[in-house]
């Protein structure tokens, strides 16, 4: 009797078992290859000539691309569309994270981790995060069950307060495994894509969700020293040829585990290339502008779908789609909808299973919305995308177009021309109505500029630490004349000079407030120069009128995000400058007798800035990231800062 009792617990044991390892076969597993600032001219499915790409190619020709899959301008917001399938200026991630700072995407946000961890997925992230730095902020707070890499950019590097030497951390988890030199940065493709094949080769019954986002393609350029000088592109298609050996090692671990027919693998990027950077930046192909923009080289991305025997081998869509998409994508693949049994919330992604799986070509999109920053700059419907307000060609690139600083719509039929040149909105007045309404309905919804209603806030601490003892951040640059100690008594505007610096009590209030500059300034030796006029604020929030490259800057930070506008002049002119932010937001930059430039923000500063007001130079963080180190050479004739 106790051995027939045995017997059938045994038979019960086993038939669970296998329904368990059935019900997890069932569900297919998620790689998800996310790399950073590749162009979609950059690997050889999409065209480049320049950059051997034969695992990529191999994976095109079993897989599906995606031609119109787009993503956010930059970093951060980019992996926040990727991970919560929403817009970033929903879920308050409308920019780029820095380290140490008091904000991240909000923990209360379900990633797709979370979706997936909820459907008895094995979770990891493997690579650049980029979503906040503190602890609330990781992966193993947002889904993921282990995590491996460099949390923010490879250039955002750190003094170490220990030695001096100038490093990026690398994490396990939650810990600080190592510090890496610049040298070190050579390593972590190689042990990303090691610490990647070790989890596929270590997976069990359980299915999993793998998330790789490479810190390649940003610069600074670290390519193994196996792949250095081996490319005929360069230092750049050495780590593109290096990301492309990586990619091979990932789909042959899957090949040979025999997971391949149970594994979707989508390969992306998370913005256009880093075109200002030259030979240190990618290629965008056909399309125009870079990394920054809201034209299509900045946000649309080469992306293939790989699924052998689900995902058509060598076929191509051109339907519209996006990040905010994998999200609801994975989740139904893996086993619920959007919706109930899963807790409603409002994603603007879109289940796009339908076109991986062959059976339309149509996309789920009535319309793709481009924003800058929180400003909406652009949308899409069908062929036609619909431009309403002026648009930079790409981050650091000091080239301004004529048609591209026109406040008036600007209508393109990306099917007809993919580059974005011919303005049709005359042509088609209808169509510009159409698209116009699409775009009055997001702005009701998320805003532009200014928050919308159906915006939910990034997370916060108060208390914010480095992840590793770093020294004091250094003044950037010393003026030439001394400088005062910071003073809290009423400015004086017609006794300030080059070099003094001011407590920012005293400095004009001009939390969300507008305001201008003006000032006269004469460079020195007959030359534009380069340099600070003035500054005051810093990493957070604040604002900078400087000079740099023939070009005069006017830029502010809110919440993190820069926003410019500039103005080319000649050389040896007298300038006099007057810089503005208006009630809306809007920064505006007039030199002498020139018609006057402007470009959005994301609106009026939140706060006042803390930092000192220094003249003549920014004697702190900066607020500007791309402005010089050095203080400003020459006269200073006038200057006053005047809040309405």
């Amino acid at each position: 009797m106790r051995y027939l009792i045995c017997s059938i617990i045994a038979v019960v044991f086993v038939a669970a078992s296998c329904l368990q390892a059935e019900a997890a076969a069932e569900k297919p597993n998620f790689v998800l290859i996310y790399i950073d600032d590749m162009g979609y001219g950059d690997i050889g499915p999409y065209g480049s000539k320049l950059n051997r790409t034969p695992h990529l190619d191999r994976m095109a020709a079993e897989g599906m691309k995606l031609t119109s899959f787009y993503a956010a301008p930059v970093c951060s917001a980019s992996r926040a569309q990727l991970l919560t399938g929403c817009y970033a200026p929903r879920v308050s991630v409308p920019g780029v994270f820095f380290p140490a700072g008091p904000k991240g995407l909000n923990p209360s946000e379900r990633t797709v981790a979370e979706y997936l961890k909820e459907f008895g997925y094995a979770t990891t992230c493997i690579g650049k995060w980029h979503l906040g730095d503190q602890p609330n902020f990781l992966p193993t707070n947002q889904g993921f069950d282990h995590y491996f890499g460099i949390p923010y950019s490879n250039d955002m590097q750190r003094n170490s307060l220990e030695d001096g030497r100038r490093v990026t951390p690398l994490l396990r988890d939650d810990k600080v495994a190592e510090l890496l030199e610049d040298e070190g940065q050579r390593r972590v493709t190689r042990e990303y894509t090691e610490e990647a094949v070790k989890f596929i080769e270590e997976a069990d019954d359980k299915p999993f969700f793998l998330y790789l986002p490479h810190t390649a393609m940003h610069v600074p350029l670290f390519p193994h020293e196996d792949f250095a000088g081996k490319s005929k592109n360069g230092t750049y298609g050495d780590w593109v040829e290096e990301v492309d050996w990586s990619v091979g090692q990932i789909l042959n671990a899957l090949r040979e585990n025999d997971l391949g027919e149970n594994t979707l693998v989508i390969f992306t990027s998370d913005n256009g290339p880093w075109a200002s950077k030259g030979a240190a930046g990618g290629v965008a192909g056909p399309l125009r502008g870079s990394k920054g923009c809201t034209l299509e080289g900045g946000v649309r991305e080469p992306t293939i779908a790989w699924w052998p025997g689900t995902v058509a081998a060598g076929s191509s869509c051109d339907a519209v789609c996006g990040t905010t998409d994998v999200l609801p994508t994975f989740v139904k693949l893996g086993g619920s909808d959007i919706g109930k049994p899963v807790p409603s919330v409002t994603i603007d992604g879109k289940d796009i299973s339908p076109i991986l799986l062959g059976k339309t070509k149509e996309s789920p999109h009535e319309a793709w919305f481009y924003y800058q920053g929180t400003t909406l700059q652009a949308v899409r419907s069908g062929p036609w995308k619909l431009a309403i307000t002026p648009q930079s060609i790409g981050m650091g690139m000091k080239e301004r177009p004529d048609d591209l600083t026109s406040k008036e719509p600007r209508l393109y039929n990306l099917d007809e021309e993919i580059g974005e040149i011919t303005n049709l909105a005359d042509k088609h007045p209808e169509v510009v109505a159409r698209l116009q309404k699409l775009i009055d309905g997001m702005v009701a919804d998320i805003g532009s500029g200014q928050p919308g209603p159906g915006v939910r806030p990034a997370g916060e601490v108060e208390n914010r630490v480095t992840l590793y003892p770093t020294q004091p951040r250094k003044p950037r640059g010393r003026p030439t004349t001394p400088v005062s100690k910071a003073t809290d008594k009423p400015l004086d505007w017609s006794k300030v000079k080059l070099g003094d610096v001011y407590s920012s009590g005293s400095a004009p209030a001009i939390a969300r407030k507008p305001f201008s500059i003006q000032c006269s300034v004469v460079p020195a030796d007959g030359k534009t120069g380069e340099g600070v006029i003035v500054a005051h604020g810093g990493s957070a929030i604040g604002y900078v009128l400087y000079l740099k490259a023939d070009s005069v800057i006017f830029a502010t930070r809110n919440a993190g995000i820069v926003s410019r506008v500039e103005m080319r002049v000649a050389r040896g002119e007298t300038m006099k400058i007057a810089a503005e932010m208006a009630n809306d937001g809007t920064l505006s930059l007039k030199v002498n007798d020139a018609e006057a430039v402007f470009e959005k923000s994301p609106g009026l500063l939140k706060s006042h800035p803390q930092e000192d007001l220094s003249i003549g130079h920014d004697d702190r963080n900066p607020v500007d990231p791309d402005s010089p180190t050095k203080p400003f050479k020459g006269l200073l004739t006038s200057l006053k800062i005047v809040v309405e």
